[in-house]
């Protein structure tokens, strides 16, 4: 199932935009980046954030290998953190949003509660994941496999063939850069103006390095730019000027 929605204006930054964010083009639409992780679109109010693997931990429990038991918790406090500053009308959760398809049955009554209130405060769009391909009613929000906001295609996974203006996850990407002798990793997002691929929001979801041949399928090494989510603003290094591994 494919969701359409109109965009209510153009692709220019709106005026007036939250301090933080970071500019880029993707298929010739305007897009903001903040230091949280997420995607926003300001014409639409829109705020996009992929990959929040709620419930990693519990799941590797249930196969014997012991996590500490709070990703859920973070990630709520990450993604409460970001909806309050930017108050967007609609959220769109890029897939993988539940480390597998029973994460909604094992959330705390605590974190159930919190996800509950997120959700019924905003019009709330669930893309579904390769980890979540059926996603519990009980949470609330709509479902869709991918959807098309303000000029943009969002789907959890790359597509195989090129789609211009395509915004996706599951590729978790990372970049490390070295200097003074030391290499600092970082989760970032990852363009080359004709697709993006967001970092992952979960507290546990981990990162692909953006050297990795994965990432040479869907963008163009030439032309990509990585966006490292710093302490407090996003750093912004071409991807020929990294050092690759």
């Amino acid at each position: 199932m494919t969701v359409a929605v109109a965009a209510t204006g153009g692709t220019e930054r709106a005026t007036g935009a939250p301090a933080g964010l970071a500019v880029a083009r993707v298929g010739g639409v305007t897009v903001e980046l903040h230091p949280s992780g997420a995607l926003w679109l300001g014409a639409t109010r829109t705020l996009v954030v992929a990959d929040l693997h709620f419930e990693k931990a519990s799941s590797f429990a249930r196969l014997g290998q012991l996590l500490p038991p709070y990703d859920t918790a973070i990630t709520l406090t990450r993604l409460e953190a970001v909806v309050a500053a930017l108050a967007p009308d609609r959220v769109v959760a890029l897939g993988d949003s539940f480390h597998d398809r029973h994460g909604a049955e094992r959330l705390s009554p605590a974190d159930a509660a919190r996800l509950a209130a997120l959700v019924g405060g905003r019009e709330w769009l669930w893309i579904t994941g390769n980890h979540d391909p059926e996603i519990a009613e009980h949470v609330g929000g709509a479902r869709a496999a991918d959807a098309e906001i303000g000029g943009l295609v969002f789907r959890h996974e790359p597509s195989a063939t090129f789609v211009e203006g395509e915004v996706c996850g599951h590729l978790h990407p990372a970049l490390t850069v070295v200097g003074r002798g030391r290499g600092v990793r970082r989760r970032c997002f990852a363009t080359d103006g004709h697709r993006l691929v967001l970092p992952a929001f979960g507290s546990l979801a981990g990162g692909l390095d953006l050297f990795d041949h994965a990432f040479a399928r869907v963008l163009s090494r030439a032309r990509t730019v990585a966006h490292l989510i710093g302490a407090e603003r996003l750093y912004r290094i071409p991807l020929t000027a990294a050092r690759g591994r």
